[in-house]
């Protein structure tokens, strides 16, 4: 996975500068009450960033479920790791590794029961991959959810302008439309597009998985 260099070197105020609370913490939401994951679950959260998942994963899992969180840059994995400390949530673990190419030496034999990734598919080349190791981690009837970006439509389309800068200075593709490809591979498929359409979640459910590469 290529983040880009800022990310590593603004990680420390990734949160602030985000724009999370007024535009996409609702995605984030929107991504969980469509999951809706049973208390002991186990998820993997690629492209996990500084851990702004953590708490709405916490909030349906409990203590007895787990959350594996995998980034590239070790500056986000610091502020995940102080954020999961800082909660006391001793069932997060985190994986410093490329997602377009994990492989079982990365994540052990695990068998996840979801597998999330937030507005990261789109800053990843190839993202295809990553999705593959997505659905190739999560069991059979287990659930994977995609949250990213689009330009956006109808009457909000003024703010294309707006969503089109904000893609280019996290190093986004706004065009890359990563929850497209889920369709014929993934069962059941939710659908909610919200901030006027800015914002694309799917989360459809594994029947059959692509074999995980083994090194």
């Amino acid at each position: 996975m290529r983040r880009p260099t800022k990310y590593t070197m603004s990680a420390r105020l990734y949160d602030v500068i985000s724009f999370e609370w007024p535009v996409y913490r609702a995605g984030r939401e929107s991504a969980f009450e469509l999951l809706n994951l049973p208390a002991g679950s186990h998820v993997l959260d690629l492209g996990c960033g500084t851990g702004l998942n953590f708490a709405g994963l916490q909030r349906m899992i409990g203590p007895t479920g787990s959350i594996t969180g995998v980034d590239a840059s070790s500056q986000m994995l610091e502020q995940a790791r102080r954020r999961a400390d800082r909660a006391g949530w001793d069932n997060v673990t985190l994986v410093a590794a490329d997602a377009t190419a994990l492989t079982s030496a990365d994540l052990g034999e695990a068998e996840f029961d979801a597998a999330l990734s937030t507005y990261a598919l789109s800053l990843m080349t190839p993202w295809q991959a990553a999705l593959d190791s997505m659905i190739a981690h999560t069991r059979e009837g287990g659930a994977v959810a995609v949250v990213d970006m689009q330009r956006p439509v109808g009457r909000a389309a003024v703010w294309t302008p707006l969503a089109k800068l904000a893609c280019r200075l996290g190093g986004s593709d706004i065009e890359a439309h990563p929850w497209t490809t889920m369709t014929p591979r993934l069962h059941d498929l939710s659908t909610r597009s919200v901030r006027g359409g800015h914002i694309q979640v799917r989360v459809g459910t594994v029947v059959s998985r692509p074999a995980a590469p083994s090194s």
